[in-house]
């Protein structure tokens, strides 16, 4: 890259230091009670679901601030914080299986290569019902992370 030259990032994020905040993994946790469900039904192996890892983290501006000056080739130009619900843009009657069909699309080929193909439909089944019932009582959104940036000497 070219001294001084731009670089935008865009990444999932959080909005609060609190790496335990709601906003950064819910959806995940909402994934988690849909396989522990399938536990319980003897479909899925409990030893399975304690051995998954999935390679997500949400981390927030100043995390990703302290990251980028420590590194050193870069600077931060400017930032943006942007808010997005689970359910924009999806009819009432459809918002959990939209964001499940949006998670799959995410998250299937991983779960594939750990659970199997066959518990896919299933479990995005339970997940969908899961969003459904959560948006039902809560608000929930999605933080992403626009950083721009500039290439140092």
């Amino acid at each position: 890259m070219a001294h001084e030259g731009h670089m935008v990032l865009s990444l999932m994020g959080r909005e609060s230091r609190d790496p335990t905040s709601v906003n950064g993994f819910y959806q995940w946790e909402l994934l988690a009670q849909a396989l522990m469900t399938m536990v319980s039904e003897g479909i899925v192996e409990e030893e399975k679901v304690d051995s998954f890892n999935a390679p997500y983290y949400a981390c927030c501006y100043e995390e990703l601030k302290m990251v980028i000056e420590k590194e050193g080739s870069f600077m931060v130009n400017s930032h943006k914080t942007y808010e997005i619900d689970w359910d924009e843009g999806m009819e009432l009657e459809i918002r959990g299986e939209g964001f499940a069909r949006a998670m799959r699309a995410v998250v299937e080929s991983i779960l594939e290569y750990h659970f199997g193909s066959p518990i896919m439909d299933d479990l995005f089944r339970r997940y969908a019902q899961l969003v459904d019932h959560h948006l039902s009582n809560a608000r929930a959104k999605l933080i992403t992370l626009i950083i721009s940036l500039v290439k140092r000497h």
